[in-house]
Formats: structure tokens, sequence, C-alpha cells
């Protein structure tokens, strides 16, 4: 990049100006974690729009790291964010706006230019794929308040299943960021999920029947909490993603589970009312799926031992929630006599990906599941635009 470019991107670009950073403390912005150096003053050059920013300091020895403190930023052309290290809560604080309004000046002239660590654009195509239906909105909507995600607030809000139990009992054993135990801080605000779904007047099979195809909860859930619109239902589970892998937020892995869970559990909106939205929410798990494998494989032992085992059970094991709720969904799709193609063709994408990148099998214990479609055979499933309103 020859210095005009820089200098343009430096002028057009966000930064985000974070005083007194310990050093060694690992900092992250999307999909980019490095550890803070002694003349660490923050990143240049973040492209507009909504960003996650997380980090982790450590102690004396460099040994050991507190929990994970992230949070959501929407960032406008040329803006300056100034945060600054409070020592006690072991947090980045915001300053007042006169003194904000100075360091912003401040950047503006450059000074700060080389001690701000340029944002990685190279990157900036996978944080867009993990967060491209997250707004100002959604984050207003549902960050806690004051913003910070930790999961060290976190042990005492749900009972969860013992892995989740394992983990909250190690954050209890932290001595490390005491002072985060005691907070009475609000999680985040996210949309209630029922796991059993139940309705007055109705029994029986009719329960089942609900149960086993969530089209009905998830058409409520639309309606009542999103007002409809599908892209704000994406927006969470793209938070609550980011929330978890980045942020280790167990509140966020049990959202992301419980979206994920009402989704794969359809099987009528899939391939009638709501292709569209299924068809984008595929390329959504698809892109995090992706990420989250290869993340894993970078990993080098920064990040906790339970949050790494918590993503091998959900995600690693050939018996996980997800993979039995994708074997149950690839049925629905790639058998179906009619499909929508877009919907078709992430559908076998995802497929790939699991049999690819965990050698996951979805054709065991079920004849059907090894039937194989050739583009010519006639069992196919046909392929049509649902916007010209065939069925």
């Amino acid at each position: 990049m020859d210095a005009d470019t820089a200098l343009e991107l430096v002028k057009k670009g966000a930064t985000l100006l974070a005083l007194d950073v310990p050093p060694y403390t690992l900092f992250g912005i999307d999909t980019q974690i490095f550890s803070a150096g002694p003349n660490f003053k923050g990143i240049k050059m973040i492209p507009p729009g909504v960003h996650y920013i997380y980090y982790s300091s450590c102690n004396k020895e460099g040994r050991d790291f507190s929990p994970i403190i992230g949070f959501f930023i929407d960032a406008s052309s040329s803006q300056v964010i100034v945060r600054r290290w409070d020592q006690k809560e072991e947090r980045l604080v915001k300053v007042l706006e006169e003194e904000e309004d100075r360091y912003s000046d401040a950047v503006k002239r450059l000074e700060f230019d080389m001690q701000l660590g340029p944002y990685a654009l190279g990157q900036y195509g996978d944080w867009k794929h993990l967060s491209n239906f997250i707004t100002k909105d959604s984050v207003d909507r549902l960050e806690p308040i004051g913003g910070d995600i930790t999961i060290a607030c976190e042990s005492e809000m749900f009972s969860g299943t013992s892995m989740e139990k394992s983990l909250a009992e190690q954050l209890k054993n932290n001595k490390f960021s005491a002072h985060e135990k005691k907070s009475p801080k609000q999680g985040c605000y996210y949309t209630t999920i029922p796991r059993v779904v139940k309705q007055k007047g109705i029994y029986g099979e009719d329960i089942t029947s609900l149960n086993l195809d969530k089209t009905h909860l998830l058409e409520t859930i639309l309606i009542k909490e999103y007002g409809g619109d599908e892209n704000a239902l994406l927006a969470e589970l793209q938070f609550a993603f980011i929330a978890f892998l980045m942020g280790q937020s167990l509140q966020a892995f049990v959202q992301w589970k419980l979206l994920v869970s009402l989704l794969l559990g359809c099987t009528e909106s899939p391939l009638r009312s709501r292709s569209s939205l299924f068809t984008k929410f595929i390329k959504v798990i698809y892109h995090q799926l992706k990420f989250g494998f290869q993340k894993e494989q970078k990993d080098t032992g920064d990040v906790p031992q339970g949050v790494s085992a918590l993503l091998e059970e959900s995600w690693l094991s050939s018996d996980s929630f997800l993979h039995r709720l994708c074997k149950d969904f690839f049925s629905v799709v790639l058998e179906a006599a009619v499909v929508d193609g877009d919907l078709l063709t992430w559908t076998r994408r995802l497929r790939s990906l699991l049999e690819d990148s965990l050698g996951w099998n979805f054709e065991e214990n079920s004849a059907a599941d090894g039937v194989g479609f050739d583009e010519e055979d006639e069992y196919a499933p046909v392929v049509v635009n649902l916007d010209e309103g065939v069925f």
C-alpha cells in the first residue's frame, strides 16, 4: 500500500483510541486479536459500520488472563472513539465528552498515528460474513446496560448443561478478576425462545406435532418479538455468535443454540412461506461454522479450557445437538419434491462443510439418507423460483 492510499484510509476510517492499556493485554477487534505492546494506543483505519471490541488483561507474571470483556461499536467515517483503561476495574471506560473532543482532535492531527495499529483490511470480508445483518438498532436492542459483555457476570444466570455448569464453576474459582463476580449487571436482552412449545387448549398428538415442526413457533416469535422483520432475527443470531466465540459469553452461546434449534426444527416453513429466510439463515450458520472451525485450529492456548470444551461438545461431537438437527433438516430440504434453488444450494454447501471439516456422516441409520441425487435423476428435488408462486 502506497503512502497516499494509507493516509486516505487513516483519514476516512474510524479510530478507536484505547489509552493506558497494560502491556500483554489480549486486544481484539472483529476477527483480529493480538497482544498489546508498551506503545499500544488503539486501532486506526476501521471501516465504517458495526464492530466488536474485546480484551482480556494479564497479571504481572504474564500467565493468567481475566475473563474477556467485549462491546459493540457503530463507527462512522473519520469518527474517533475514545476509551481509557481503569486500573481498579480492569476494563476500558468512556471518558468525559470534553476530553474525548480533545483526544479526537489530536488523533486527526496524526499525533497518535505511530501508536495505532492498522485494521487488517484483508480480514474485513470474514467479519462482514459474520455481521452483515447486525445494525445499530439491533445492538441497542440486545446489548446489556453499559454495553460490556462478559461471562464473569453470567455464572449465576441459569443452570444449563453439565458442560455449561462446569464453565460457570471455573469462573467462580477465578481469583484474578474477583470484582466481576460481585457485579449486579444485567446480561444481554435476548429474545425468549421456549424450549418446549405449549398452547392452551391443545393436547396430546397436537402438542407433539407443534414440537416436531417449529414453524408455528417461528411465526409467532417473528411477529411478536421482531415485528415480522426476518433480518432482526438473523441479527440476533449473529450478535450471539460473536459474543460467544470472540467474547466467550455463556449466555450468548445458549441463545445461539436456541435460535439454531428453532430454525433447524422447522419442516414446513423452509419449503413454503419462509424459503428466503432459511436461505439467509443457512448462509449465516455456514459462515459462522466455517470461521469457528478455522478459529479452533488456530487457537494456541489463550482460549479458556472450559470454552474450548464447550465448543467441542457442541460442534465436534457426532452426537451433538447440531449434528442431530442438521441431519433432520438436510432430509427435509434435500428430499423435498419442490424446493427453492438457493436454499438447496446453500444446504448442500453446509452439509459438505460439516462432512469435510468434521467427518460427519449424515447417511447413517437411515436408508433415505443414503439416497444421492444426480442432476439428471428423476427423483431429485424440483428446483423452482418460489417468487413465481410455484408450489
